[in-house]
Parts: C-alpha cells; structure tokens; sequence
C-alpha cells in the first residue's frame, strides 16, 4: 500500500463525470486511496483526487476521534431522507486551506458495493452524510467551491 498524489485544483479531472467501476477489482486502489486520506489527514478521498475518473471513494469520518470505521464504496449512489438540511463546513485535499459552508441534506441513503462486491445499503447523518454527499459530488466533477460567488477572496 502506498500514499498517492493528490490531484489539487484547477486540475480539469477535477470537473470530470466519472465512469462507473462496474465489477472491476479496485482492492489495491482502494487500500492506496485510504492510505492517502489518513496521510493527508482527510476523513473522504474520491477518485478523482487521485487521478482515477472511477466512480469510487473511500470514507472515514471517525478515525479522528479514536473510532475508526473506513468505507470503501464502488459505484455510490446518494438519496436524501427527508426535508431537513444541514449546514457545515466542509475542507477539500484538493481545495487546500479554503474550507466552505456548505448545505446539504442531514440525512440520507448510500447504496454501493463494497470492496468484496457486496452490494450495501446504509442511512447516513451529521458527519457521515456530509462526507459521503462531498465524495459523490466529486464523481460528478462537482467541488464545493462550485456554488460560491467568489471562492478565493483576495
């Protein structure tokens, strides 16, 4: 296993739709990719970040706080749960040092296979869901600085 470059933007992957996984065997990218996000220190990686443009990404959102629960999701699909909407900062490892508030859904569905090609369902809140929507939101090129006026004050 090892720590992979971070694709950092204005990279143009970084904008790119990412092609599904479809059964592939992704097992060393993803051991590659969780050991990238705890170097970094990150709590979410996508592919893209990395330079793959595959619909995978990889989670932890309790390895900071001492509970480590790492995800890998091939193939993700998000579903909100419900009207209510979070509100949170979010950071990126390829936007370094320019987090950003953003306004998701609190809770929400993610459906994907995991790294034995099992397929997996699980109901996400708080943190978790947060992650998982900014991931997901990478395998469709889109960054959280997409939807602010100006980014990158002077």
């Amino acid at each position: 296993m090892s720590v992979l470059p971070v694709v950092l933007w204005p990279d143009a992957r970084l904008k790119q739709v990412c092609a599904p996984v479809a059964g592939e065997d992704m097992a060393a990218l993803a051991a590659d990719m969780l050991d990238t996000m705890y170097a970094a220190p990150g709590r979410g990686l996508a592919g893209p970040q990395v330079g793959v443009m595959r619909r995978i990404f990889v989670m932890d959102a309790g390895w900071k706080q001492g509970t480590p629960s790492p995800r890998i999701c091939l193939d993700p699909v998000i579903t909100p749960l419900g009207d209510d909407l979070a509100t949170m900062e979010e950071g990126c490892l390829s936007i370094p040092d320019r987090p950003v508030r953003m306004t998701r859904p609190a809770r929400v569905r993610l459906d994907y296979t995991d790294e034995t090609g099992t397929a997996r369902s699980i109901e996400l809140s708080g943190a978790e869901a947060a992650i998982a929507q900014h991931e997901a939101d990478h395998l469709d090129g889109r960054l959280i600085i997409d939807d602010q006026p100006e980014p990158f004050p002077a």
